[in-house]
């Protein structure tokens, strides 16, 4: 059987062409090689431990670190943010009530809108109750 020379040509480059695919064998270089896959962020251990790192992301930048209302966001808040170290603030309030501020945010309560709410945490409970004794033991 005698080929023509177009069709060598053309059997030549198919073989080539195949023989560039990426397979696992073959790496090439004709597709990027697949990401490496990323670990998972993992989730606190604990509730108090999920309490501790919302606290430090989402209410410090206001609050503060230690919860004097002097974040570094504070200054330009109309109202100010509220200093749990404050006696008579924390007699005033029940538990109840800082839970639904927790949750729901400052409106949620009366208060002002600026506070925002976290609704990521009312499927969290134990996560509501741990950010409350945290600022309940910032008396």
């Amino acid at each position: 059987m005698r080929v023509s020379p177009l069709t060598a040509t053309l059997i030549l480059c198919a073989v080539h062409a195949l023989g560039c695919m990426p397979t696992p064998s073959n790496p090439g270089t004709s597709a990027p090689a697949p990401a490496a896959p990323t670990a998972a962020p993992t989730a606190p251990a604990t509730p108090e431990a999920e309490a501790t790192q919302i606290f430090a992301g989402r209410c410090s930048p206001c609050h503060g670190a230690n919860g004097a209302g002097d974040g570094v966001a504070a200054a330009a808040l109309t109202p100010r943010p509220r200093d749990f170290h404050d006696a008579t603030w924390q007699a005033s309030v029940t538990d109840a009530h800082i839970e639904a501020i927790i949750r729901g945010g400052g409106a949620a309560v009366g208060k002002s809108p600026v506070m925002p709410g976290n609704p990521d945490l009312v499927g969290k409970p134990a996560v509501v109750v741990a950010l409350r004794a945290m600022i309940r033991g910032m008396r």
